[in-house]
Protein backbone atom coordinates (compact mmCIF):
# COMPACT_ATOMS: atom_id res chain seq x y z
CA UNK A 1 0.00 0.00 0.00
CA UNK A 2 1.16 3.52 -0.62
CA UNK A 3 1.89 5.58 1.78
CA UNK A 4 -0.24 8.67 2.93
CA UNK A 5 0.92 11.05 6.04
CA UNK A 6 -1.44 13.57 7.50
CA UNK A 7 0.84 16.10 9.37
CA UNK A 8 -1.31 18.19 12.15
CA UNK A 9 -0.03 21.59 12.51
CA UNK A 10 -1.04 21.85 16.67
CA UNK A 11 0.04 23.38 19.75
CA UNK A 12 -3.63 24.12 20.63
CA UNK A 13 -6.71 21.97 22.46
CA UNK A 14 -7.88 20.93 18.99
CA UNK A 15 -4.74 19.36 17.92
CA UNK A 16 -4.55 17.94 21.45
CA UNK A 17 -8.27 16.46 21.26
CA UNK A 18 -6.90 15.04 17.74
CA UNK A 19 -3.58 13.39 19.09
CA UNK A 20 -5.65 11.09 21.97
CA UNK A 21 -8.01 9.82 19.73
CA UNK A 22 -5.13 8.86 17.33
CA UNK A 23 -3.29 6.69 19.93
CA UNK A 24 -5.16 3.56 19.27
CA UNK A 25 -5.27 4.40 15.57
CA UNK A 26 -2.15 2.81 14.31
CA UNK A 27 -3.90 2.37 10.93
CA UNK A 28 -3.41 5.96 10.51
CA UNK A 29 -0.15 7.28 9.55
CA UNK A 30 0.08 10.84 11.49
CA UNK A 31 3.05 13.03 12.55
CA UNK A 32 2.04 16.29 14.96
CA UNK A 33 3.86 19.66 14.24
CA UNK A 34 4.64 22.22 17.29
CA UNK A 35 6.18 25.57 16.87
CA UNK A 36 7.86 25.31 19.36
CA UNK A 37 7.14 28.67 20.91
CA UNK A 38 6.23 27.73 24.85
CA UNK A 39 9.13 26.54 26.13
CA UNK A 40 7.46 23.76 28.04
CA UNK A 41 5.00 22.18 25.81
CA UNK A 42 3.05 19.11 27.21
CA UNK A 43 4.32 16.52 24.28
CA UNK A 44 1.61 15.10 22.74
CA UNK A 45 1.32 10.89 22.79
CA UNK A 46 1.53 10.39 18.35
CA UNK A 47 4.35 11.10 16.19
CA UNK A 48 5.77 14.64 16.67
CA UNK A 49 8.29 17.39 16.07
CA UNK A 50 8.97 20.71 17.71
CA UNK A 51 10.10 23.68 15.73
CA UNK A 52 9.44 25.68 12.45
CA UNK A 53 9.82 24.48 8.38
CA UNK A 54 11.59 27.81 7.21
CA UNK A 55 9.11 29.92 6.31
CA UNK A 56 6.81 28.55 2.86
CA UNK A 57 9.74 26.56 0.76
CA UNK A 58 10.78 25.38 3.99
CA UNK A 59 7.54 24.06 4.32
CA UNK A 60 6.70 22.91 0.93
CA UNK A 61 10.53 20.69 0.84
CA UNK A 62 9.15 19.05 4.63
CA UNK A 63 6.05 18.03 2.77
CA UNK A 64 7.50 16.31 0.07
CA UNK A 65 9.95 14.73 1.98
CA UNK A 66 7.62 13.08 3.98
CA UNK A 67 4.95 12.34 1.45
CA UNK A 68 2.28 14.09 3.32
CA UNK A 69 -1.11 13.95 1.79
CA UNK A 70 -3.17 16.17 3.78
CA UNK A 71 -2.34 18.81 6.06
CA UNK A 72 -4.50 19.54 9.36
CA UNK A 73 -3.99 23.19 10.46
CA UNK A 74 -5.36 23.31 13.94
CA UNK A 75 -2.98 25.97 15.18
CA UNK A 76 -3.81 28.75 17.33
CA UNK A 77 -6.16 31.22 15.73
CA UNK A 78 -4.08 34.13 15.94
CA UNK A 79 -0.76 32.13 14.24
CA UNK A 80 -1.39 34.02 11.19
CA UNK A 81 1.78 33.80 9.62
CA UNK A 82 1.78 29.99 9.51
CA UNK A 83 -1.82 29.35 8.66
CA UNK A 84 -0.82 31.52 5.38
CA UNK A 85 2.24 29.23 5.26
CA UNK A 86 0.17 26.40 5.04
CA UNK A 87 -2.56 27.81 2.96
CA UNK A 88 0.63 28.67 -0.29
CA UNK A 89 2.37 25.76 0.54
CA UNK A 90 -0.37 23.04 0.38
CA UNK A 91 -2.19 25.21 -2.77
CA UNK A 92 1.79 24.58 -4.66
CA UNK A 93 1.52 20.81 -3.71
CA UNK A 94 -2.39 20.33 -4.79
CA UNK A 95 -2.27 18.71 -0.97
CA UNK A 96 -5.83 18.86 0.37
CA UNK A 97 -5.85 20.53 3.59
CA UNK A 98 -8.48 21.66 6.57
CA UNK A 99 -8.53 24.34 9.28
CA UNK A 100 -9.80 22.87 12.47
CA UNK A 101 -10.28 25.57 14.99
CA UNK A 102 -12.92 26.50 17.59
CA UNK A 103 -15.69 29.11 17.26
CA UNK A 104 -14.90 32.66 18.19
CA UNK A 105 -16.44 33.92 21.61
CA UNK A 106 -19.50 36.57 20.86
CA UNK A 107 -20.60 38.30 23.83
CA UNK A 108 -24.01 37.88 25.90
CA UNK A 109 -26.14 39.68 27.99
CA UNK A 110 -23.93 42.01 30.65
CA UNK A 111 -20.67 41.97 28.28
CA UNK A 112 -19.10 45.37 28.03
CA UNK A 113 -17.48 44.47 24.67
CA UNK A 114 -14.87 47.30 22.58
CA UNK A 115 -14.72 45.04 19.70
CA UNK A 116 -10.60 45.68 17.92
CA UNK A 117 -9.07 44.92 14.89
CA UNK A 118 -5.65 44.40 16.35
CA UNK A 119 -3.41 44.79 19.03
CA UNK A 120 -2.06 48.21 18.46
CA UNK A 121 -6.02 49.58 18.13
CA UNK A 122 -6.37 47.84 21.89
CA UNK A 123 -3.57 50.40 23.24
CA UNK A 124 -4.94 52.98 21.50
CA UNK A 125 -8.50 51.92 23.32
CA UNK A 126 -6.97 51.42 27.04
CA UNK A 127 -7.23 55.95 26.37
CA UNK A 128 -4.82 58.11 29.11
CA UNK A 129 -6.79 57.73 32.12
CA UNK A 130 -4.26 55.69 34.31
CA UNK A 131 -6.08 52.11 34.54
CA UNK A 132 -6.03 48.69 35.86
CA UNK A 133 -5.50 46.48 33.41
CA UNK A 134 -5.26 42.55 33.13
CA UNK A 135 -3.27 41.42 29.85
CA UNK A 136 -3.82 38.60 28.35
CA UNK A 137 -2.60 38.84 24.73
CA UNK A 138 -0.24 36.56 25.08
CA UNK A 139 4.14 37.24 25.67
CA UNK A 140 4.69 38.02 22.07
CA UNK A 141 2.16 40.82 22.36
CA UNK A 142 2.96 42.65 25.40
CA UNK A 143 6.08 45.10 23.68
CA UNK A 144 2.53 47.28 22.14
CA UNK A 145 1.72 48.00 25.75
CA UNK A 146 5.04 49.34 26.16
CA UNK A 147 3.90 52.41 24.58
CA UNK A 148 0.64 53.05 27.12
CA UNK A 149 3.04 53.41 29.73
CA UNK A 150 0.30 55.30 31.91
CA UNK A 151 -1.28 52.23 32.90
CA UNK A 152 -0.77 49.43 35.50
CA UNK A 153 -0.72 45.12 33.78
CA UNK A 154 -1.46 42.24 35.19
CA UNK A 155 0.00 40.04 32.55
CA UNK A 156 -0.01 36.23 32.89
CA UNK A 157 2.27 33.92 30.72
CA UNK A 158 2.87 30.24 30.78
CA UNK A 159 6.51 31.37 30.04
CA UNK A 160 8.59 33.76 31.22
CA UNK A 161 8.77 37.10 28.68
CA UNK A 162 11.31 39.00 28.11
CA UNK A 163 11.46 41.39 30.71
CA UNK A 164 12.62 44.57 28.12
CA UNK A 165 9.36 44.11 25.82
CA UNK A 166 6.73 44.44 28.97
CA UNK A 167 5.62 47.55 30.19
CA UNK A 168 6.82 49.53 32.83
CA UNK A 169 4.47 48.67 35.68
CA UNK A 170 4.17 44.88 35.35
CA UNK A 171 3.51 42.78 37.62
CA UNK A 172 3.81 39.46 35.94
CA UNK A 173 1.89 35.92 37.07
CA UNK A 174 3.43 32.60 35.48
CA UNK A 175 0.80 30.09 35.42
CA UNK A 176 -0.72 27.31 32.89
CA UNK A 177 -4.33 26.89 32.28
CA UNK A 178 -7.58 26.36 32.26
CA UNK A 179 -8.56 28.29 35.25
CA UNK A 180 -12.14 28.56 36.74
CA UNK A 181 -14.52 31.23 37.34
CA UNK A 182 -14.11 31.75 40.85
CA UNK A 183 -10.07 31.71 40.25
CA UNK A 184 -10.93 34.36 37.39
CA UNK A 185 -12.74 36.43 39.36
CA UNK A 186 -10.69 36.33 43.10
CA UNK A 187 -7.82 37.42 41.25
CA UNK A 188 -9.66 40.45 39.62
CA UNK A 189 -10.94 41.29 42.82
CA UNK A 190 -7.55 40.94 44.65
CA UNK A 191 -5.31 43.03 41.85
CA UNK A 192 -8.68 45.48 41.42
CA UNK A 193 -8.75 45.10 37.95
CA UNK A 194 -10.51 47.76 36.13
CA UNK A 195 -10.13 46.42 32.01
CA UNK A 196 -9.58 43.61 30.13
CA UNK A 197 -7.19 43.15 26.95
CA UNK A 198 -7.77 39.91 25.05
CA UNK A 199 -7.72 38.22 22.24
CA UNK A 200 -10.79 36.16 20.68
CA UNK A 201 -8.95 33.05 20.80
CA UNK A 202 -12.93 30.99 21.48
CA UNK A 203 -13.09 27.73 23.39
CA UNK A 204 -13.61 26.91 26.83
CA UNK A 205 -10.25 26.77 27.99
CA UNK A 206 -9.67 30.62 28.76
CA UNK A 207 -13.54 31.46 28.71
CA UNK A 208 -13.26 31.76 33.03
CA UNK A 209 -11.86 35.29 32.11
CA UNK A 210 -15.06 36.29 30.25
CA UNK A 211 -17.31 35.20 33.22
CA UNK A 212 -15.43 36.66 35.62
CA UNK A 213 -15.38 40.26 33.93
CA UNK A 214 -18.88 40.41 33.19
CA UNK A 215 -20.13 39.29 36.88
CA UNK A 216 -17.52 42.09 38.13
CA UNK A 217 -18.82 44.58 35.41
CA UNK A 218 -15.60 44.96 34.13
CA UNK A 219 -15.13 46.09 30.43
CA UNK A 220 -13.25 44.06 27.84
CA UNK A 221 -11.16 45.23 25.30
CA UNK A 222 -11.67 42.35 22.30
CA UNK A 223 -9.17 42.16 19.63
CA UNK A 224 -10.40 40.42 16.35
CA UNK A 225 -8.75 37.18 14.61
CA UNK A 226 -7.14 37.50 11.65
CA UNK A 227 -8.26 36.71 8.43
CA UNK A 228 -8.30 33.57 7.02
CA UNK A 229 -7.24 32.69 3.61
CA UNK A 230 -10.14 30.53 1.77
CA UNK A 231 -10.41 27.80 3.62
CA UNK A 232 -12.40 24.28 4.84
CA UNK A 233 -13.42 25.01 7.99
CA UNK A 234 -14.80 22.62 11.13
CA UNK A 235 -15.23 23.22 14.47
CA UNK A 236 -15.49 19.16 14.83
CA UNK A 237 -13.61 16.57 16.10
CA UNK A 238 -15.33 13.41 13.92
CA UNK A 239 -15.46 15.30 10.92
CA UNK A 240 -11.15 16.55 11.59
CA UNK A 241 -10.60 12.24 12.50
CA UNK A 242 -12.76 11.67 9.22
CA UNK A 243 -10.58 13.77 6.83
CA UNK A 244 -7.33 12.11 8.54
CA UNK A 245 -9.00 9.06 7.51
CA UNK A 246 -9.40 9.74 4.44
CA UNK A 247 -6.02 11.07 3.32
CA UNK A 248 -3.88 9.01 5.93
CA UNK A 249 -3.06 5.95 5.80
CA UNK A 250 -0.04 3.49 7.39
CA UNK A 251 1.92 1.53 4.73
Amino acid sequence: MKRKRVLILGGTTEASALARVLVDRADLDVVLSLAGRTETPIRPPIAHRIGGFGGVAGLIEFLKSQTISGVIDATHPYAAQMTQHAAQACAALDIPRLIFTRPAWVPVEGDQWQSVHDVEAAVDALGARPTRVFLTVGRLSLAAFRRADNHSYLVRSIDQPDAREMPRDTKLILARGPFTVEDETQLMRAERIERLVTKNSGGAQTDAKLAAARALRIPVIMVGRPALPESRVTYDLQEALGFIEDHGRAP
